[in-house]
């Protein structure tokens, strides 16, 4: 039987939600299954992945043929790679204690860069926001000079009454 590992989708219109899932090739999309090995949620920014490792690489090992998303997913969790250097200690180009490094030092790697992207997405959501509030207390200062100056006009013509009819009192008094 031809097994694939492919995306279940479930989820409502617009918001998808998808379980990785290990299946017979015939079965239909979203139809029976023979093992759920995780789940991917697309609206979270990063992607959220959730994939048990040991389950997954082993049906990729038995020959489970992954769709190109969920190769895409396998890929970035690592299982794909961790495959790759069994068969490379199979064909005895390096040790088990080298694989487990090698794999070691890729996990740091791809853990550093998960946390940069997150770490990037949070500093470009304050910047946003910084940037937006200080449009905003522009926005907010141009309306206040624009109401004093419409005011200002108005204090200055009353003054100027104020001291057209003092000078008149003055020079009726004199006169």
């Amino acid at each position: 039987m031809a097994t694939k590992i492919r995306l279940q989708r479930h989820g409502k219109k617009g918001k998808p939600f998808y379980h990785v899932v290990v299946a017979d090739a015939r079965a239909p999309r979203d139809g029976k299954f023979i093992e759920r090995i995780g789940s991917y949620n697309p609206n979270t920014n990063p992607a959220t992945v959730i994939l048990d490792f040991d389950k997954a690489l082993s049906w990729v090992n038995n020959g489970a043929q992954p769709t190109d998303t969920a190769r895409t997913i396998l890929s970035d969790q690592g299982v794909l790679y961790k495959k790759h250097l069994q068969g490379g200690v199979k064909k005895g180009a390096f040790d088990e204690a080298k694989a487990e490094e090698l794999f070691a030092a890729w996990s740091e790697g791809n853990a550093t860069r998960v946390a940069n992207k997150k770490a990037g997405l949070t500093s470009t959501k304050e910047e946003t926001k910084k940037v937006a509030l200080a449009a905003e207390a522009k926005k907010k200062a141009d309306r206040a000079a624009a109401i004093a100056a419409k005011n200002a006009p108005v204090a200055e013509v009353v003054e100027a009454t104020e001291n057209t009819e003092a000078a008149e009192s003055t020079e009726e008094t004199e006169g």
